[in-house]
């Protein structure tokens, strides 16, 4: 079987995985919206106030999108490499030619999908319930894409490293919580204090939420970046960072255990 037929395979056995275990399914799409209903719908942005929400709706959407493209395979990727951990699957997958990067690429693949769909959803919703007047771009679907790969690469690390399955759950929640809060999602730079700013920049999530800012919010403050477009500029940044997760996401994942 060529390398394409063995990613594909894997991938298929992924998805059908995924969409057999219904609590994962319902979570994976419920969290999101709930977050969108709460804080989109109910508590509403006041952009001539005070406080978190003071930005047009629109500002929001990476914040909202990141919520799948970061939790969603830190999660996911974490307690799946430390199922198979557990059940010793990857002694089983050494035995056979599909890689560990392969294997990686696959669950990736079905990663995407997932959250594809989600931010779609999410994108619906967001111009629905909170009437966000959203500038599509078409780099928002290689954002979306990478950011995938690159948190898929970390969690897989999580999973790795953990000592279980409640584990990887467990940092991959304390990790989360503060990338989504502290990457220019939902609170803007000049709401934290000064010498937190270079930290920011720290966060592979900084350059999605930018970027993908850039490519959905007209009133966004864009600045060249070495001569680049932002968008542009963000996505390399973030593709860099991608690539590199990913690389180390396979290579910790174990042969045997």
């Amino acid at each position: 079987m060529s390398r394409m037929g063995r990613v594909r395979a894997e991938t298929s056995a992924g998805w059908r995985s995924f969409v057999r275990r219904r609590t994962a399914v319902f979570f994976t799409f419920f969290f999101p919206v709930i977050l969108i209903v709460i804080f989109g719908a109910l508590v509403r942005t006041d952009p001539t106030g005070g406080g978190l929400f003071t930005q047009p709706p629109a500002y929001y959407v990476p914040g909202y999108l990141a919520v799948v493209v970061l939790f969603t395979p830190l999660s996911r990727m974490g307690s799946e490499v430390a199922r198979h951990r557990e059940g010793s699957r990857f002694e089983k997958l050494a035995t056979t030619p599909l890689s560990r990067a392969e294997w990686l690429l696959a669950q990736t693949a079905v990663n995407a999908a997932i959250i594809g769909l989600a931010s779609l959803l999410i994108l619906g919703l967001v111009i629905v319930l909170t009437g966000a007047e959203i500038a599509f771009s078409v780099l928002l679907v290689p954002y979306v894409l990478i950011g995938v790969v690159c948190f898929c690469g970390v969690g897989a690390m999580l999973g790795s490293y953990t000592d279980s399955q409640d584990g990887a759950v467990a940092a991959s929640n304390a990790i989360g919580l503060p990338l989504l809060f502290l990457s220019e999602t939902f609170i803007s730079l000049e709401q934290l204090p000064g010498w937190f700013g270079p930290l920011v920049n720290l966060s592979p999530l900084t350059y999605f939420a930018r970027g993908v800012r850039a490519a959905t919010y007209s009133g966004a403050e864009t600045t060249a970046v070495a001569g680049l477009d932002p968008e542009i500029a963000n996505l390399l940044i973030l593709t860099a960072v991608a690539l590199v997760a990913f690389a180390l996401g396979a290579r910790s994942i174990p042969q045997t255990d």
